[in-house]
């Protein structure tokens, strides 16, 4: 067995022990999806993310503990932490395209693309989250627009009312008039009926066109108030969000790879 560089790491966080945690390890090359995997369900953090160096940036790949990831936003913040030689990281994705991630003062910033989302009805969902507007895009992710921070802050869905959530995204959120953390808008994401995620880069990919067009203005600060809280910035510049946040490396060393 191989041994290969590797870290955890606190993204969109605002001090280590807060924002959301992912593994990161550095690959001279691919080994099998099911290496992969199994890595991942052994380092049993909500996301590691596996980059391998090549002629024009990074590739990357991100695994939760049972399953590769369409999109990580906090995986690939982690990831551009771990591996920033230079002011600019540029990763190459299978399902989210490339992915750039530039230091900012004493943090980063990450290009997402945006998702955009339509009013739609959500009739089960309703049942959990009594909000006042519901906004719905295909690739699964759902905002639930509640009219005030507090209320996001009290939600303790049922998840025994949803037959089958699936891996689809529930975005609570509010604006954030009031609340404790100063933020301009405050969250809260529900992955299906995994719990309550940390600090979500994707559902901020959708709160900022979400937001920037009820502002009135193309940026603004998001907290996402989870027990361990996340803390972004959040752009929106034509089709792309750049989400702005902090990482902490809590631990570094070495893992060896099964069968190499």
């Amino acid at each position: 067995m191989s041994a290969v560089p590797c870290a955890q790491v606190d993204a969109f966080a605002s001090a280590p022990g807060r924002g959301n945690r992912a593994g990161v390890l550095i690959l001279d090359r691919w080994p099998g999806d099911g290496v992969l995997q199994a890595v991942a369900a052994d380092i049993a953090l909500p996301a590691t993310a596996f980059a391998v160096r090549g002629t024009d940036g990074w590739a990357l790949r991100w695994f939760s503990p049972t399953a590769e990831l369409a999109m990580c936003g906090h995986g690939t913040l982690a990831a551009g932490h771990v591996v920033s030689g230079a002011a600019r990281v540029r990763f190459s994705t299978r399902r989210a395209g490339v992915l750039d991630v530039a230091r900012e003062g004493d943090g980063y910033v990450l290009s997402l693309p945006a998702v955009p989302t339509e009013r739609s009805p959500f009739p089960e969902a309703e049942m959990l989250f009594a909000a006042r507007e519901v906004w719905r895009n295909p690739a699964g992710y759902n905002v639930f627009l509640f009219g005030s921070a507090a209320e996001v802050d009290a939600l303790a869905p049922d998840w025994g009312k949803f037959a089958n959530p699936g891996s689809q995204q529930f975005i609570c959120t509010a604006p954030g008039a009031g609340h404790r953390s100063g933020a301009d808008v405050v969250s809260r994401v529900f992955v299906g009926g995994a719990g309550e995620d940390a600090a979500t880069g994707s559902a901020h990919a959708v709160l900022a066109p979400f937001w920037t067009s009820r502002l009135g203005r193309p940026a603004f600060t998001a907290h996402q108030a989870s027990a361990r809280g996340g803390d972004f910035t959040c752009r929106l510049e034509g089709d792309r969000v750049l989400l702005g946040g902090r990482c902490f490396t809590v631990s570094e060393g070495t893992y060896r790879l099964p069968g190499r």
